[in-house]
């Protein structure tokens, strides 16, 4: 029996399987990870043993680092483990009419949705030269999730790496876009410290904006995080690792912990993944 369902695993395609870690971090697109070289095939074992599903998804910022990604990787690790990967694509956002063309071909491939991460991939959403990517995914109906607030990677370098994290702010840049496209379903990942009061704002306002609790150490949430997902937007809030920064047993260690009620449980480890996903529960 499914007993949950992670919205925020990382894998590496494409030339990130084919570097070291030390080329990874100077690329910026590694930090401090609990569980090191995992191949797909283990992080679908891990899965299986769990009894949990898993969003999978590579992150395309080839522009800035000049790293390749392999969408269609992430397609085949989901073909190969229906019943246990939901792939997400990521596009590039700074290659124009090709992103756009890509995002149609993740779509044929089969994957269910779009990953951006608006600082190492250094752009601002709400820059109208990127809105046809996000005008293809609402056409396609492909959910989108956007990172949300400060991010480890680079973090305590000389200049962040040259990262923004205002890109990653939900007001005024998430709220636009879900402003701009109704149906775009939209989910911010982690706690967007410091601004995750503003990311409570825009989902209580916004009905097509979500959000998933990855990244964080569960014992850390902030207190309105917590309020807030067992109470305004509990059906809302997914189950997030961002493995494999953060191991999922780790995570639900810590989540059995905070002061969740009973009912609302069950709707961010399972239930309400399942319904924006649509996948029938037995």
């Amino acid at each position: 029996m499914l007993k949950a369902i992670d919205m925020h695993v990382h894998v590496y395609t494409g030339d990130k399987v084919k570097r070291s870690e030390d080329q990874l971090k100077k690329d910026g697109v590694s930090y401090h990870l609990e569980k090191r070289g995992q191949t797909a095939d283990e992080v679908a074992q891990m899965y299986q043993r769990l009894e949990m599903m898993a969003v999978i998804f590579d992150v395309d910022s080839e522009t800035r680092t000049g790293v390749k990604i392999s969408n269609a990787e992430t397609a085949g690790w989901m073909k190969k483990y229906p019943q246990t990967f939901i792939g997400f694509g990521s596009v590039d956002p700074w290659k124009g009419p090709s992103a756009v063309d890509e995002v149609k071909r993740c779509a044929d491939m089969g994957l269910r949705g779009m990953k951006f991460q608006q600082a190492t991939q250094a752009f601002c959403p709400t820059n109208p030269r990127f809105f046809p990517i996000f005008e293809a995914c609402s056409r396609l109906n492909l959910p989108v999730i956007f990172h949300g607030g400060t991010t480890a990677i680079s973090a305590q370098t000389p200049g962040g790496g040259g990262l923004l994290l205002e890109y990653c702010r939900p007001i005024p840049y998430i709220d636009e876009i879900a402003a701009r496209y109704p149906e775009l379903r939209i989910i911010i990942a982690h706690p967007a410290w410091p601004w995750h009061d503003e990311q409570l704002a825009v989902m209580r306002h916004k009905g097509n904006v979500y959000m998933d609790l990855s990244g964080w150490s569960p014992k850390y949430f902030p207190e309105s995080i917590v309020h807030n997902a067992n109470t305004l937007v509990q059906d809302k809030v997914f189950f997030g690792s961002d493995f494999p920064v953060i191991t999922p047993e780790r995570w639900l260690s810590e989540f059995a912990a905070l002061p969740i009620k009973e009912t609302v449980r069950p709707k961010i480890l399972l239930h309400n993944a399942a319904k924006f996903l649509g996948i029938e529960l037995k």
